[in-house]
């Protein structure tokens, strides 16, 4: 079965963040704010829509300059330590990451290889490590790893 979104995900999700989701027509959204460093973002997680022929979990954030969007989230990491969710997404052996930061920042890593999560991150390029470090959190929650 797919992963699906329940309201003690969204609760989860929220606590980390430190902010709360107003449930809106098939999504959820919550607002960040970071008035210190003039940033601000919304995460909206659409459960089980849609996505072309088949259905899935959609996450998009918007900033006042970008708009992000993960297609088949297949699962998350929320981290109270880091103060940080992880939504991963998979297609074969490649992976995809968006991570959103309580402090209203996020980062997308794309089509990254399996394989390096559990590698040795010295071994790698400083160019490629930070996207293996950044989805190894979320190594626990993929299938068969």
């Amino acid at each position: 079965m797919a992963f699906t979104f329940s309201e003690k995900d969204y609760q989860t999700i929220a606590k980390v963040l430190g902010s709360e989701f107003r449930h809106i027509d098939q999504s959820c959204r919550l607002v960040l704010e970071n008035k210190e460093e003039k940033r601000k973002l919304s995460l909206e997680i659409y459960n089980d829509i849609p996505i072309g022929k088949r259905k899935g979990n959609l996450i998009s954030v918007y900033t006042s300059s970008t708009h992000m969007q993960l297609h088949f989230c297949s699962g998350y990491v929320a981290s109270d330590m880091l103060g940080e969710v992880t939504f991963m997404a998979e297609c074969g052996e490649k992976l995809s990451g968006l991570i959103i930061e309580k402090g209203a920042g996020c980062s997308l890593y794309s089509n990254v290889d399996a394989e390096i999560l559990s590698g040795d991150f010295t071994q790698l390029g400083p160019e490629v490590m930070l996207s293996g470090i950044a989805l190894s959190l979320a190594e626990s929650i993929l299938p068969d790893k």
